[in-house]
């Protein structure tokens, strides 16, 4: 069974930086998915980017240039590292991962069977 954890959420200035983190613990392939996934009340869920345990990543147009995704796989950890944080870029941040899944991973909440229970993202100036 495995579980996510995200962390490393928090409130931050406008044009500041965060890094969340996502630790994933249980039984890991080594062929995964994982992804990272926003919401915002009354929206549905909204991509933000994904990565394969091979390296491959994939990022919705709209959040190119200022949101990095990696992934550590000795510390089984995912991590996505947001720059020039905007008001809109504020919401609960949301980890996913599907096992036994090829590469290239769609970012789409419906493929991912595990998620994390989110972290907030507080972008204010």
């Amino acid at each position: 069974q495995v579980q996510l954890v995200e962390s490393g959420g928090g409130s931050v200035q406008t044009g500041g930086s965060l890094r969340l983190s996502c630790t994933a613990s249980g039984v890991i392939t080594t062929n995964y998915c994982m992804a990272w996934f926003r919401q915002v009340p009354g929206k549905e869920r909204e991509g933000v980017a994904s990565i394969h345990s091979d390296g491959t990543t994939r990022y919705i147009e709209s959040m190119k240039g200022r949101f990095t995704i990696s992934l550590d796989n000795a510390k089984n950890t995912m991590y996505l590292e947001i720059n020039d944080l905007k008001p809109e870029d504020s919401g609960k941040y949301y980890c996913a991962a599907d096992l036994y899944r090829p590469a290239p991973c769609i970012v789409v909440p419906t493929i991912y069977t595990r998620w994390g229970q989110g972290t907030q993202v507080t972008a204010s100036s």
